[in-house]
């Protein structure tokens, strides 16, 4: 349970001398009317910094609640508050993912509108024709929505494999736009995209390995069909974070100048070098430098020229991914942040591929790009509530006697006597007094009952040590964990494998902010932990303007009116009793809609999450899809589970305790009732 982190202490016949911390006597009342009124929306809008990684979608109502806007600035908002509890009130629980197509396809012609701008600036004689990864985010409602969107722009997707060119060819129906067939091959893959022109589309087959050349022909003279091919080079330029290592020489895709060569001559000797027509690169996702944009275009650009003045028949240029996304809303070449904007990206693109195409006279290529992070993040977002807090203090209060130990003593002296001129010392004196108390009862010679005043004694000297460090504008190395040391932890109902794998695997920042209560100032310091049984299972990086915070500021929980709960007795009686709840505390993650939702797994059977479409419209919004989230049956079919077995193996069970008299028939009837109800229910906890 959240509690105050300042506890209260006595001590028989003695006052504590130099107390920084006499505002912890004002009642919790009193905290909180202070605080709603010092505290301003404008304070929570610079915390967590939603002006600028949410921009123009995300920002804070005079509620204090935050508000979406899913067509930027264009106009219409909806409060999101207001919109999880609606939610809820249909039956749809926490966690939530909440999609908003109308952000997508604003993404979408925010891409398209720059690379328009930046041609129509650079007079470039060419054009833009994008495709969206489909490895970004396969889920259909999405890839749908997309393919929709991109229609006015030709746009098209691309398939990094077997599973995704069979999405890509049942749902782009855009005459003209691009089908770009990257990831290993075998022939089974190629024949199925040659044979996707004689359905209207434009597959082009992107060679990324010198074997596939052969696998292409021989294909393609057995079919009879005339290919478009790419190559995708292996640049010396390196990206940048933690895909950087990724690229350059020793990359796990693309092919070398001197493959590349070789490609060409093989398709040359075979009559078909006309086919290519198209070279790609990637240098990695989530570029935050545009330097190394501009290295990678200047490089890419030189050898498609170069492969235009060999006879290829080079009619695109491909440059990936890499369009970065500010998660920190820091627009720095931090990895979680990007130094540039889109417009940029699009004019840097432009200029550097007319200045190589110019100076060899050769006519230039339509512009495509794989931006995938850029256009899916943005448009879902995911709830989820907080079920309690647990915080290193107690609201106990410590009496010390002066015939305690002297190591209690001790502690305690050092706890009165601590203030700003001595508190880097008085840490090192709490330390050592603390490790030497654990020693002595290791030893037998401190009772628990000192060992916990001892304990007690030394996280109060933490804590008033820590308010300290958070009024100077310095804090000494040996200190910068006392933070995260005296974080409350705060539980929520979410599996960070299943929903944020990212955090866990790479260290990837995600903005997480409260969505409501931000009129009031957020007075704890804390970490999420997820409903897993892995000490993985949880988030501990946030985003911040001076690199990474360790500590998200949030607010404590509030109670909320008693609940009436009914148990059953061991006489089989149904029982009533009263027990405390508390008010729903919503937490959001932002920017989350790219590979998220595709990449988490079933962690402790928990499942996908409860999915929403929300539409913009005139009156407020539509509900456009439900995609329920995943129940315990389907989850155990996931591992070969049948729940009809489970169910009857159950029943046995209490068929034979019921006959050994250790069971009631009532009881028995409620132990299957629960248990069938749980197979049918959502894997995550219910409010």
């Amino acid at each position: 349970m959240g509690v105050d982190l300042t506890p209260t202490i006595a001590i028989s016949n003695q006052t504590p001398k130099n107390d920084q911390l006499g505002a912890s006597t004002q009642s919790n009342q009193e905290q909180e009317k202070k605080t709603v009124q010092s505290w301003t929306i404008e304070d929570s809008e610079k915390l967590y910094r939603i002006g600028e990684w949410g921009e123009p979608y995300f920002s804070i109502n005079a509620a204090g609640h935050v508000t979406v806007s899913p067509k930027g600035d264009r106009g219409g908002s909806l409060d999101l508050l207001e919109l999880v509890e609606a939610l809820r009130q249909r039956n749809l629980e926490l966690p939530l993912l909440i999609r908003f197509s109308d952000i997508l396809a604003d993404r979408l012609e925010r891409l398209n509108a720059s690379f328009a701008k930046a041609i129509a600036r650079y007079k470039y004689p060419g054009t833009y024709q994008g495709v969206f990864p489909v490895k970004c985010n396969q889920h259909r409602h999405l890839v749908e929505d997309l393919v929709r969107f991109g229609q006015p722009y030709q746009f098209g997707l691309e398939a990094g494999s077997k599973p995704e060119l069979v999405i890509a060819l049942a749902t782009l129906q855009t005459p003209n736009s691009l089908l770009i067939c990257n990831g290993y091959k075998d022939r089974e893959y190629i024949d199925t995209a040659l044979l996707a022109t004689r359905l209207g589309q434009k597959p082009v087959i992107v060679l990324e390995q010198v074997e596939e050349v052969q696998l292409v022909i021989d294909a393609a003279t057995h079919l009879g069909i005339e290919p478009v091919l790419g190559v995708r080079a292996k640049l010396s330029t390196k990206g940048t974070g933690h895909w950087g290592p990724s690229t350059g020489d020793r990359a796990k895709f693309g092919l070398t100048i001197s493959e590349i060569l070789a490609c060409v001559e093989q398709l040359q000797d075979a009559g078909m070098l006309q086919s290519l027509q198209l070279l790609h690169f990637h240098v990695g996702s989530q570029i935050s430098a545009i330097s190394v944009i501009k290295d990678a275009i200047r490089e890419a650009s030189q050898i498609y020229v170069e492969l235009a003045s060999l006879g290829a028949n080079m009619q695109y240029l491909d440059v990936g991914g890499g369009l970065a996304v500010d998660y920190d809303g820091s627009k720095t070449n931090f990895h979680a942040s990007k130094n540039y904007n889109i417009q940029n990206y699009a004019n840097d693109i432009v200029a550097e591929v007319k200045e190589a195409c110019e100076a060899r006279q050769l006519p230039v290529p339509v512009l495509v790009s794989e931006s995938g992070r850029a256009l899916a993040s943005h448009q879902s977002l995911l709830i989820f509530d907080v079920l309690n807090t647990t915080d290193v203090l107690s609201e106990t209060p410590v009496t010390v006697e002066e015939k305690e130990h002297l190591i209690v003593r001790n502690l305690w002296e050092t706890y009165c006597n601590l203030n700003i001129e001595n508190y880097q010392e008085a840490y090192h004196d709490a330390i050592q007094f603390n490790e030497e108390a654990k020693t002595l009862f290791n030893l037998s010679y401190l009772s628990i009952t000192q060992r916990a005043k001892a304990e007690q004694l030394y996280w109060s000297c933490c804590q008033k040590i820590l308010e300290i460090t958070r009024t100077q504008d310095y804090v000494p190395d040996d200190l910068e964990d006392l933070e995260k040391t005296m974080a409350s932890i705060y539980y929520i109902n979410l599996s960070v494998f299943q929903s944020v794998p990212d955090s866990w695997a790479i260290g990837q920042l995600f903005p997480i902010m409260p969505i409501h209560r931000l009129k009031e100032e957020p007075t704890r310091r804390g970490i999420l932990v997820d409903l897993t049984c892995d000490s993985d299972g949880k988030i501990d990086q946030f985003i911040d303007l001076r690199d990474v915070k360790s500590v998200l500021e949030l607010h404590p929980l509030r109670e909320a009116k008693e609940r009436v709960e009914s148990t059953v007795t061991k006489k089989g009686k149904i029982a009533s009793s009263h027990a405390s709840s508390k008010e729903p505390y919503y937490l959001g993650l932002f920017l989350g809609g790219a590979y998220q939702e595709i990449m988490g797994n079933l962690h402790n059977l928990f499942g996908k999450t409860n999915t929403v479409h929300i539409k913009l419209t005139p009156r407020g919004y539509n509900i456009e899809q439900v995609v329920k989230g995943d129940t315990v049956t389907e989850v155990l079919g996931y591992v070969q589970y049948d729940a009809k077995d489970l169910v009857e193996s159950i029943r046995r069970l209490t068929e034979q305790a019921l006959q050994e008299k250790r069971i009631t028939i009532e009881e028995s009837q409620l132990l299957l009732r629960n248990y069938e109800q749980s197979l049918s229910s959502y894997t995550y906890l219910k409010a």
